[in-house]
């Protein structure tokens, strides 16, 4: 009986539209959007702004943060984080964006070094880490933007106590964007870094000097260091045990690899052999790694010794704000004020950043498991479930900065010790022994700060885990969901394999599926004579035998290489490699019908064994109970019954 199609609603289709917006040339946009086409990208110092709006907005928020942290060491701490960045986080991204020239960052790399389900779910613990340091990117930097705007003198007594309120509306403001189509110009990123920079150096420059021609601010400030440490050695070891606390100074990096395709690379590039863009994203990555760090420590210092301790705590004027403190008390409110507005206006694009991120970095990984729900592709969907998620965190955390910041720095350690990671691997494996060991010693680094980090502030952590098991119930749901799908993209058969279909076409076209075992004269004569048995077949009859071998069952989507011999001068086999069994047979067969325009039929025998044991091998391992699955496969591939290849199962 035929079926009425009814056309979807308009909110469904307005939804589902296009299935992915992102995926277009030109629709999406943000750091991680579709690259561009071959040399026609941009020049290196404008794509670092890209990456400089999740990087260098950090400022609005680092240094008060810092302060809290770390006291009267924050600049030696600062120092001590610096030294980290430029001698380590600097050094593994220049690999990984030589390792990785397509902007797919550590992950892919590590991903690479895995395979069969370890791998999988190893790469779905780094995307729930990174999710965390995405999401907490969100709602971090419009926690800070309202605190922004909550604080300005102008109008902290109308705004004042609706910093929630107002974090949400930021962050649902950011999602009706991307409801709507968010398309990010470059040239935005760029003036916003230029005026939100110019703005700092203005800040800092003024704050040094307030420095200078005040001497017995530092005199005071060393003098309070010296009561309260006694000695240098003493201050540079507690600065290397509080410096994790100050990680958030390292976000930015993995940003920074994933906006490799939109960098110009030379006329002679190739997508295998991109060396333009290479050296250029390493520019890019150094120029924006040595700017931050010149912002990192005069900040540092000048906020430590130009603002009341008092002022960085909780209802403290410069909490969440300290440089925007400074800029009002030594600038004036009108100055102030226009930093607030720069500094609110990069903190929300920092958010658009993260969300696009978000909305790339899941479907670069999860559909090729067979980990996504087909509506997962869509970016509508996808941003109301992100949003849903950036108002739960926002409104655990209370809106608060200094409460986020444990779970931004573990997204963002985590990240970079699995980088640092990769690249000591790619060194050992290219046999780099000098690399070898420095690489080593920064994942020894990284791992430690990742460490202390968490201890200090569990809460990343608590998140992070929180995100991977909604990645993995989800990832493991869609897979099952999805285990029946055809899951093949293409067939080929080689010219021995079209020879048996072909002669089989001019009669009935019938295959045997067989689990190779010795592959003797035996084994196929026993098969046959079983099948014929089973089926009450006459002895006329000719079959050709399949013979499907599992070389992955964690991937999900594969091409089939069908390949055709004669064993025995009589017995006719197809071998072919796939992830699972049915699956592959099943594409073999509907291949086959469309070929030759016969319907083919398969034997099969019924497996031993529990039902449910013999399906869960066939979603672990790509085996069990072949003969009902691959008919469950036709079926959803086939709606037509009549066009239906036949499972025969004795």
């Amino acid at each position: 009986m035929a079926t009425t199609e009814h056309p979807p609603s308009r909110l469904r289709a307005w939804m589902l539209q296009g299935l992915s917006d992102m995926g277009k040339r030109g629709g999406l946009t943000g750091p991680h959007a579709e690259p561009e086409p071959p040399h026609r990208g941009q020049r290196w110092w404008r794509v670092m702004c890209l990456t400089g709006v999740d990087y260098f907005s950090t400022l609005g928020y680092q240094p008060g943060i810092a302060a809290l942290a770390a006291g009267l060491l924050s600049p030696l701490a600062t120092i001590v984080l610096v030294i980290v960045t430029l001698a380590g986080a600097l050094p593994v991204y220049r690999r990984v964006a030589q390792e990785s020239p397509h902007g797919q960052g550590s992950i892919a790399m590590l991903e690479r070094l895995l395979s069969f389900w370890k791998g999988k779910l190893f790469v779905l613990t780094l995307l729930g880490f990174a999710a965390t340091d995405f999401l907490i990117t969100i709602t971090l930097s419009a926690a800070d933007a309202s605190t922004h705007l909550v604080e300005n003198p102008h109008l902290t007594s109308t705004l004042g106590g609706h910093q929630m309120l107002i974090t949400l509306i930021l962050v649902a403001l950011l999602g009706a964007v991307f409801l709507k189509g968010f398309l990010e110009a470059m040239g935005v990123a760029v003036a916003l870094v230029g005026v939100y920079l110019g703005l700092n150096v203005v800040v800092v420059i003024s704050g040094l000097w307030h420095v200078l021609t005040a001497e017995h601010v530092v005199t005071d400030w060393t003098s309070a260091l010296t009561t309260e440490h006694g000695n240098i050695f003493v201050m540079i070891g507690v600065a290397l045990i509080v410096f994790p606390k100050l990680a958030l100074g390292l976000s930015g990096f993995e940003t920074g690899v994933a906006v490799m395709p939109h960098v110009q690379g030379d006329a002679g590039d190739t997508e295998e052999r991109p060396a333009g863009r290479i050296r250029d994203t390493k520019k890019l990555l150094t120029t924006a790694a040595v700017i931050m760090s010149c912002f990192l420590i005069t900040t540092s210092f000048i906020t430590t010794l130009l603002i009341p301790a008092d002022e960085f705590k909780p209802g403290g004027q410069a909490n969440g704000r300290a440089l925007a403190f400074l800029a009002h008390e030594y600038l004036g409110n009108t100055f102030g004020t226009v930093y607030d507005a720069s500094t609110i206006a990069i903190l929300w694009f920092a958010g658009a950043s993260a969300m696009a991120g978000l909305l790339n970095l899941m479907p670069r990984y999860l559909p090729r498991y067979g980990m996504a729900p087909h509506w997962a592709r869509a970016v509508r969907p996808m941003v109301i479930v992100f949003i849903l998620i950036a108002f739960l965190v926002t409104w655990l955390f209370d809106a608060n900065v200094d409460k986020q910041g444990g779970a931004y720095a573990t997204g963002v350690l985590v990240l970079i010790s699995s980088a640092a990671i990769a690249v000591t691997i790619a060194a050992r494996k290219a046999g780099q022994r000098g690399w070898t060991i420095g690489f080593g010693v920064i994942s020894a680094v990284f791992l430690y700060t990742t460490v202390a980090n968490v201890i200090e502030r569990p809460d990343g952590v608590k998140i992070g885990a929180c995100f991977i098991a909604g990645i993995m119930l989800v990832s493991l749901l869609s897979r099952l969901a999805r285990s029946f799908e055809l899951r093949v993209t293409s067939v080929a058969m080689d010219p021995m394999a079209e020879r048996f279909v072909r002669d089989m076409a001019s009669r009935k076209i019938r295959f045997i599926a067989n689990e190779p075992d010795n592959r003797d004269r035996a084994e196929y004569r026993d098969k046959i004579e079983q099948i014929r048995t089973d089926n009450d077949m006459p002895e006329q009859e000719d079959f050709v035998f399949v013979e499907v071998t599992v070389a992955d069952p964690s991937e999900f989507e594969t091409c089939l290489t069908v390949r055709g011999e004669v064993l025995h001068n009589r017995y006719r086999v197809l071998t072919v490699e796939s992830s699972s069994i049915p699956n592959a047979l099943a594409a073999l067969l509907l291949h086959v019908r469309d070929m030759t325009g016969r319907t083919p039929h398969i034997f099969f025998e019924w497996t031993e064994g529990s039902p449910f044991a013999n399906f869960l091998r066939f979603f672990l391992f790509g085996q069990g109970e072949v003969a009902p699955v691959t008919r469950e496969v036709l079926r959803e591939a086939e709606p037509d019954r009549a066009r239906r290849p036949r499972v025969h199962t004795g």
